[in-house]
């Protein structure tokens, strides 16, 4: 639960800043609140992610949002969300991101369950088409998952509040990420292994399974344990088996996403090609007409 003086209480009709109208709260991070507002500048809605209250002072939070703000600039891409402005400093800092239209992943597999081919395999495509991207731009997003992305056609990455260069993400001596979806060396990052590009296959590769089965490829660990082996399965498991239904080619590629070597990963472009086939098996949709008589 969050106190009070955590939060914004913004509610319908509030101003955010002189040119951002509060429509509703659409969620949150532990730094952060994200509103759906009308902006007067582009006179339409938007998403405005401001830091809270009680982290206005902190630096690292600062940190983040800049360096958001900075992979946002870097990223041009049609499967990521764009950042319209931003005002880093002043009473309220925050980034103003374009508004999508479309449920998350996370809660259609909550709602309904697993996706159809129809549903998942566009997905694929579309976010293997952003990390081929990142890495032309130098970007590592560090925490695909369901919940970050919208989907629609196509569907879009949101939140790169932790992405940063690849030689930044070697740094990292934390855990950075969400406990689910990271990869092995996210887990233990100052084990054999580094985080980096790889690292966001294995988070595809995490959401795919997910997306295709209803549920996750690893069971929850001990979040309170300080031995990374207790806290993440992924460090010493297996993923689940799949669903005897999910077609063969399909679960090899997920499966392969999940190595847990990173070189051993397909990079993006060989997923895409990967799961193209299985694409282009699926039925064209059928349009049908009503002919007035």
């Amino acid at each position: 639960m969050k106190h009070d003086d955590e939060r914004w209480h913004f509610h319908e009709g509030d101003a955010i800043t002189p040119e951002l109208t509060a429509m509703r709260l659409l969620g949150g991070g532990s730094a952060y609140e994200a509103y759906l507002a009308f902006d007067e500048i582009t006179y339409a809605p938007v998403v405005v992610k401001v830091v809270r209250p009680n982290e206005l002072h902190d630096e690292a939070t600062l940190r983040g949002l800049e360096r958001e703000v900075a992979a946002l600039d870097q990223v041009n891409h049609p499967v990521v969300v764009r950042r319209l402005r931003h005002e880093l400093e002043g009473e309220r800092p925050h980034v103003v991101l374009e508004h999508i239209d479309g449920p998350r992943l996370s809660s259609l597999i909550r709602r309904y369950g697993p996706l159809q081919p129809q549903q998942y395999l566009p997905l694929a495509l579309d976010i293997a088409s952003a990390l081929h991207y990142f890495r032309h731009v130098d970007v590592v997003h560090l925490d695909i998952k369901p919940s970050n992305i919208i989907m629609g056609a196509p569907a879009r990455l949101i939140d790169l509040s932790v992405a940063r260069p690849a030689h930044r993400a070697a740094e990292l001596t934390g855990t950075i990420g969400t406990d689910f979806y990271m990869s092995p060396e996210q887990c233990d990052p100052t084990g054999a292994r580094t985080p980096g590009y790889a690292s966001d296959v294995w988070g595809i590769g995490a959401t795919l399974f997910e997306a295709v089965a209803g549920f996750r490829a690893f069971d929850e660990g001990d979040r309170d344990s300080e031995d990374p082996s207790l806290r993440f399965p992924q460090l010493v498991e297996k993923p689940h088996e799949l669903p005897a239904k999910v077609p063969a080619d399909v679960a090899k590629t997920i499966y392969a996403c999940l190595e847990p070597d990173p070189a051993a990963r397909p990079e993006p472009h060989e997923l895409a090609a990967a799961l193209e086939p299985a694409m282009a098996a699926q039925p064209a949709p059928q349009l049908t007409f009503k002919v007035k008589r």
